[in-house]
């Protein structure tokens, strides 16, 4: 029987090297991380803040996502996934060719080699063509600003986050990205950020608190009553946000496989167990539940798994979700 013509080796446009089922996961992964931005946390953070806050807030997140765009695809990725200038950065350069975004994709930079100087392990090269890495990449550096920018809602001028972001990633997220993941000096040591532990929470949450610090503080009435604005389009983002994430961790391995598939369910079972640990303390000590604090369990749940989401064992996702929930409830104050 003859093979189907969808199914031939030899197809126009379909190199020996492209597998479709890891282009189609890995395409679909980084649509499901630019949901968790667009809409995701734009409708979050819109309806999260005050009334009188909230198109800013919405705002500040939708700036962020067209900008982060341009300023990848002109020099970010390569910055952050090209050939090596310096231990923690790559060489600026466009990602917009077509010989450039057609061909298989690579990470010229990750080459390890043991000290004698024999190739320990080969470079990074995904089956799917280089558009597909930029856009998935370009993602995660995306929402890594607009987490940044949930610091300082309600207190920042938006003039001054549209200079903000592309600054931001350019001198900031390039570098952590290239470091661990690009085959930067981190990358070679032998670290592991399995999904953006390092590169996208914490440095959000470092440059966070750092910016927050700098801007001050909101107004004093402003801070004693701090309110959503609409509880129902709260939950709606944060819906978004929850399920988007199966394409943060599950896109990671770059590839269709066993552990995206791991890491997919560990990731939705540590956000369930943080989200229902921190209910329980909520009835416990106040009496009743929170739907922000659920939003909260859920994103410290969601937040703690990426790391190791396709490493560790569901029996363990589970621990780590009681601990997500316990430790930042018991700080939130």
């Amino acid at each position: 029987m003859a093979t189907p013509i969808a199914y031939q080796a030899n197809l126009p446009a379909v190199p020996d090297w492209l597998n479709k089922g890891d282009n189609g996961w890995q395409l679909a992964a980084a649509t499901l991380v630019g949901m968790q931005s667009m809409p995701g946390l734009v409708v979050l953070y819109g309806s999260i803040v005050k009334k009188k806050w909230a198109v800013n807030s919405a705002f500040m997140a939708l700036y962020a996502f067209a900008a982060a765009l341009i300023v990848w695809v002109l020099v970010g990725f390569r910055m952050a996934f090209g050939e090596r200038l310096l231990p923690f950065w790559g060489k600026a350069g466009p990602a917009l060719s077509q010989g450039y975004l057609v061909g298989r994709a690579r990470m010229p930079a990750t080459p390890h080699h043991f000290r004698n100087g024999t190739l320990e392990k080969g470079m990074e090269e995904p089956f799917y063509p280089q558009a597909s890495l930029v856009y998935f990449e370009f993602t995660f550096a995306a929402i890594t600003l607009i987490l940044l920018a949930g610091s300082v809602l309600g207190r920042m001028n938006i003039k001054a986050w549209m200079a903000f972001v592309p600054l931001w990633l350019i001198f900031s997220y390039t570098v952590g990205a290239f470091s661990l993941w690009g085959g930067g000096f981190l990358f070679h040591w032998g670290v592991i950020d399995y999904s953006g532990g390092y590169v996208i929470h914490l440095a959000s949450g470092i440059s966070g608190f750092t910016a927050a610090y700098w801007v001050g503080p909101r107004l004093k009435s402003d801070r004693e009553r701090f309110s959503p604005n609409n509880i129902l389009l709260m939950l709606t983002g944060a819906g978004l946000l929850w399920l988007g994430w199966s394409g943060f961790n599950g896109g990671a391995p770059y590839a269709a496989n066993i552990t995206s598939s791991v890491a997919v369910l560990n990731t939705h079972v540590c956000a369930a167990t943080s989200l229902l640990t921190w209910t329980c303390l909520d009835v416990a000590f106040f009496g009743k539940p929170s739907v922000i604090g659920a939003v909260q369990g859920m994103m410290t749940g969601l937040v703690c798994i990426t790391p190791g989401a396709g490493l560790v064992q569901t029996w363990a996702a589970i621990v780590m979700g009681i601990l997500a929930g316990i430790i930042p409830w018991s700080d939130r104050g």
